[in-house]
């Protein structure tokens, strides 16, 4: 199996990566190589894992994360994993990304595994114009403000990142910041666009969510923290759509496992997933060639 991180490339700033896997085994040196496609913005940046031949899987980071997101993960996955058709692996908006993508494209993909996401979440179409408002009106303020960016100490980026996101371990942290700055006369700048902090403003409704939803017809895994999303899936205001997406699961018998974790368990605690990621491939994907094969 083969494995691409890739990361976009906004006027020089990174922001969002994605990422093909293909089999690798534990403690075997694996081929890892950088990968840069020009594109008329800027450049898509990534990173390979595995040989030139193989099943690759399209691994999506999260919200402002990079492809070091999956660094730890990535290890974890067998090489007896020679799939031979497109899979997807996304975390957190990844997840989404993959979930839209198969949704709209359902004969390109074979698996759908969503890290700490299911679904996505509905908008409230009652605040849709006043987030959408507000959220334009936020992207022409930042627009008249200097283009200057904070100059940090790499430890310094490390201790703001953790500030920002206290789901990271420090370990973690480190990892996403070997991609996630640039250098800078006296220290580093975050190399992501300060947009990607903003509100979403484009969301869909229960109905639009709940079809889209329905619309992927690979089999999916679904490994949900703890202390993530978990929590979210409790909210009294989505019991409507949470109640109707694990209905449609079990409809279509997908999988939806829970790991001890927060909401980077994949990064902070690799071995807590790629257990479930490997049985998955194997019995859901693999096992389903080998038949297709045999009935040739």
């Amino acid at each position: 199996m083969k494995i691409f991180t890739s990361c976009l490339c906004l006027s020089s700033v990174s922001g969002s990566d994605l990422l093909p896997l293909h089999g690798i085994t534990v403690g075997e040196r694996m081929c890892v190589s950088e990968l840069r496609v020009p594109v008329p913005w800027g450049e898509i940046r990534g990173r390979v894992w595995g040989p030139d031949h193989g099943r690759p899987v399209l691994c999506l980071h999260g919200w402002a994360d990079n492809c070091g997101s999956f660094n730890t993960l990535i290890p974890l996955l067998p090489r007896a994993l020679q799939l031979r058709s497109f899979s997807i692996m996304g975390h957190s908006m990844g997840a989404d990304v993959a979930e839209m993508f198969s949704a709209l494209y359902p004969e390109m993909v074979d698996a759908l595994i969503l890290l700490d996401s299911y679904g996505i979440y509905p908008t409230d179409m009652k605040e849709f114009f006043t987030v959408l408002k507000e959220g334009m009106d936020k992207m022409l303020q930042f627009e008249k403000r200097s283009t200057n960016r904070s100059v940090y100490t790499f430890e310094e980026a490390v201790q703001r990142l953790l500030a920002a996101n206290p789901a990271l371990s420090l370990p973690s942290a480190r990892c996403l910041l070997e991609r996630g700055l640039d250098a800078a006369e006296g220290g580093f700048v975050f190399s992501r666009d300060p947009r990607v902090n903003f509100r979403n403003i484009l969301g869909l409704s229960l109905e639009d969510s709940l079809d889209m939803h329905s619309s992927i017809q690979a089999p999916v895994l679904a490994v949900l923290a703890e202390d993530g999303f978990c929590k979210l899936f409790s909210d009294p205001s989505l019991e409507e759509f949470t109640s109707a997406l694990h209905q449609s699961s079990r409809d279509k018998n997908h999988t939806m496992v829970t790991v001890p974790g927060d909401h980077h368990v994949h990064l902070n605690n690799p071995h807590a997933v790629a257990p479930f990621v490997t049985d998955f491939l194997r019995t859901r994907v693999l096992s389903q060639s080998v038949k297709h094969e045999h009935k040739l």
